[in-house]
């Protein structure tokens, strides 16, 4: 008879979840396993942790409120922060940067404008893309 150790500094009881989050613009999701309890702010911090440890490209930064994180599954709308993770029911994420808003000077004039040709409407091309593959008669 074999008798097997558990082992002792295991965590908080709760499903725990092998998440895939897809960065816009990114070669490849990353994935990691996350307890299904903790909040969207804590899964975008340890994305970018990982993501950042890879060097992946492009740069994302480290400001959380940067960036949103959606399910693509569950709508068009982003998660909200304080949301669980295994609230969605999914596994599958996307996590791109909010989009900058302009400011107009005095005279009319942009300051700041979206830097990044076709980073506009993420969403749009999604649901083209399975539009397409799907045919209504």
């Amino acid at each position: 008879m074999i008798l097997y150790k558990q082992k002792k500094n295991q965590g908080p009881k709760g499903n725990r979840l092998l998440i895939s989050i897809t960065v816009l613009g990114s070669a490849g999701p990353i994935r990691f396993v996350v307890n299904e309890e903790e909040l969207v702010a804590a899964v975008i911090d340890t994305a970018l942790k990982s993501y950042a440890r890879e060097g992946r490209l492009p740069v994302l930064g480290s400001d959380l409120s940067e960036l949103l994180l959606y399910c693509p599954s569950a709508g068009s709308d982003a998660l909200s922060p304080w949301e669980t993770i295994g609230s969605q029911g999914a596994r599958n994420f996307m996590l791109c940067k909010k989009p900058r808003t302009e400011n107009m000077e005095d005279d009319g004039r942009s300051t700041e404008a979206i830097t990044r040709k076709g980073s506009g409407n993420w969403k749009a091309w999604i649901n083209k893309s399975l539009n397409l593959k799907i045919s209504s008669h």
